[in-house]
């Protein structure tokens, strides 16, 4: 598929990258935030995906990060415990290995299962806990996903057709000129993107990776209104993945509902849901210069990823409310026609921030470095797999195929 043929090319680590290389803060952020600021901080964050040391620096972003919480409510959703066996015999290439081996070999820091709406099996490796926050990239997509269906249901957002200018009148002239915020949600948005890892190169992630998020120059909001050019589609016509739409998603929800992601987060989402601890965003800039890396700056632990995710199994239900409106749910998991698999021969579709699985009811929250949020509905399944993979892509098969073989085993 060529999204996947596009990112097997990608090799992570052109991190031998003197601080030098990144972007000078200016003086006026300097002066406000400087601690965020020094050589060793942005050496630290150019950094970050260090194979020898990812499985580290997933659990502490906010050492390495300016960040924004995201704040639990005092009325948490209790998950009930029922332990169930997992065991198997699970392979990677050409290698079979128990449950203990194939975590180790996928590079797991942690795994939930939930079935029946029960805790079925928990484990954390690699000195994280249950109350480990972990970066999981993507992931965070689907939950801007979800923002942007809580601020339609509010009247915030009056329709999934109005234009991104509507919200962002910046953005008239550039990439985003004639593209709805439905554009967006689909990764449709006809901008000229590539979604390349190859951090150190010259490609336009990097680009904006550098300045924003390890420079704290601008925003990736700021490259969509100054720099982003239409592609050779126009809007709604094909498949690009691109972590600035959902960056520009997370910023017409800004616009809308008058504050910032996190603060709208906590009051519809977080609260409500249960959730038990405090989630936050790292920013991509300090406060004086950014806002929440919308894209894929989330951090939470495994338990409220798998309450999340349970919550969208039980059609929108959260500790025994109707947190989402069940109408979202089925728009944003279940696939239009036409628009799964997400291009001919794709193995894969995408529909409102969610990956969706061809010839199955099932679809998923992914991120970079295999992290998953996997919801199956036929088997009242849940999964949440948080990883630190050398490789940045590549390994998804092994693991959906693994969440393939809990299912089985659960269901015996």
């Amino acid at each position: 598929m060529r999204r996947m043929e596009l990112l097997h090319r990608a090799r992570l680590l052109g991190l031998a990258l003197a601080t030098a290389f990144f972007v000078e803060a200016t003086p006026a952020l300097a002066e406000n935030d400087e601690r965020w600021l020094t050589p060793t901080m942005i050496d630290a964050r150019a950094h970050m995906f260090e194979a020898s040391l990812n499985y580290l620096t997933f659990q502490h972003m906010d050492q390495m990060f300016a960040t924004r919480s995201v704040s639990a409510g005092d009325e948490i959703w209790e998950l009930p415990s029922k332990p169930a066996s997992i065991e198997g015999d699970f392979s990677i290439g050409d290698r079979t290995l128990d449950l203990e081996g194939f975590l180790e070999a996928s590079s797991t820091n942690a795994l939930v299962v939930i079935k029946d709406g029960n805790i079925v099996h928990e484990s954390y490796r690699n000195g994280s806990s249950a109350g480990t926050r972990f970066i999981t990239f993507s992931v965070a997509k689907s939950y801007v996903a979800t923002l942007i269906g809580l601020a339609v249901a509010d009247g915030a957002i009056k329709s999934l057709d109005d234009k991104v200018t509507d919200y962002l009148p910046e953005m008239a002239g550039t990439g985003y000129d004639g593209a709805t915020v439905r554009d967006l949600l689909r990764m449709r948005s006809g901008v000229e993107w590539l979604e390349v890892y190859q951090f150190g190169s010259e490609t336009q992630l990097t680009k904006v990776h550098d300045n924003s998020l390890v420079g704290y120059k601008y925003r990736w909001c700021d490259y969509a209104a100054n720099e982003s050019k239409p592609g050779p589609n126009g809007p709604g016509a094909a498949f690009n993945y691109a972590t600035l739409d959902t960056s520009v998603l997370g910023c017409i929800l800004e616009k809308a509902v008058g504050k910032t992601g996190a603060e709208y987060m906590s009051e519809k989402l977080w609260k409500p849901a249960g959730m038990e601890n405090d989630a936050y965003w790292i920013m991509d800039g300090p406060e004086t210069a950014g806002r929440e890396f919308f894209g894929a700056g989330l951090n939470a632990t495994a338990r409220d990823h798998a309450r999340f995710g349970l919550m969208f199994l039980n059609d929108g239900i959260a500790n025994g409310k109707q947190v989402v409106p069940a109408d979202w749910v089925r728009q944003s998991t279940v696939p239009d026609e036409g628009y799964e698999p997400t291009a001919p021969g794709e193995d894969l579709g995408y529909q409102y921030q969610w990956w969706t699985f061809p010839g199955s009811d099932a679809y998923a929250a992914i991120g970079l470095h295999h992290q998953f949020i996997y919801i199956d509905p036929e088997n009242e399944l849940v999964i949440v797999k948080i990883n630190h993979t050398p490789e940045p892509v590549g390994r998804q098969a092994e693991n959906i195929e693994f969440f393939r073989q809990v299912a089985a085993s659960l269901a015996q």
